[in-house]
Parts: C-alpha cells; structure tokens; sequence
C-alpha cells in the first residue's frame, strides 16, 4: 500500500472532501495540519509551486490537491496509485 500525506488546514472545504474521498477508499494517510505552520506552508509552495491546501503526496511525489486526486480517481489512476508500495 502507498504511503500518503495529505497537508491541510482546520478551515479548507476542500481538505475536508479530499479527506473524505481517502477515506471512502479505505485510505491510511497522515494528515499534516498547517493551519499554523508558516514554514511548512512555504515548504510546500516550494515543491508543488501551489500555495492552496490540501496538497496531497503520494509515495513521495505531489500529486495535487482535491480537484487533482479526485480527476485521477474518475479516470481510475488514483487506485494504482494507491496500490504501488510505498518506497523502502
């Protein structure tokens, strides 16, 4: 199974409906809350060139926020993105 972080704020509808979409997939994900957390919220300006939450990463790699994860799923690519191993 992938190992997913998902990056998201207390206030953002979005995360809450990406969440949602995860765990509908029975999904294992840490879920990073930077509502506060400036350096971080840098960090991922940073790697995916987004300032928005939720940032999803799958495996390591930004696979971007909601819309993102949920047009992968419609076109059934976020399942064998879910399936690979997580790396190491």
């Amino acid at each position: 199974m992938a190992e997913v972080k998902i990056y998201t704020t207390n206030w953002c509808g979005y995360c809450r409906s990406a969440e949602r979409l995860l765990d509908k997939k029975a999904v294992k994900y840490e879920n990073k809350d930077v509502t506060s957390d400036a350096a971080t919220r840098r960090w991922l300006a940073d790697i995916t060139g987004r300032t928005s939450v939720p940032q999803v990463f799958i495996n390591g790699k930004a696979v971007g926020g909601y819309d993102d994860i949920a047009a992968l799923d419609r076109r059934g690519e976020l399942d064998k993105l879910l399936a690979e191993s997580a790396p190491g």
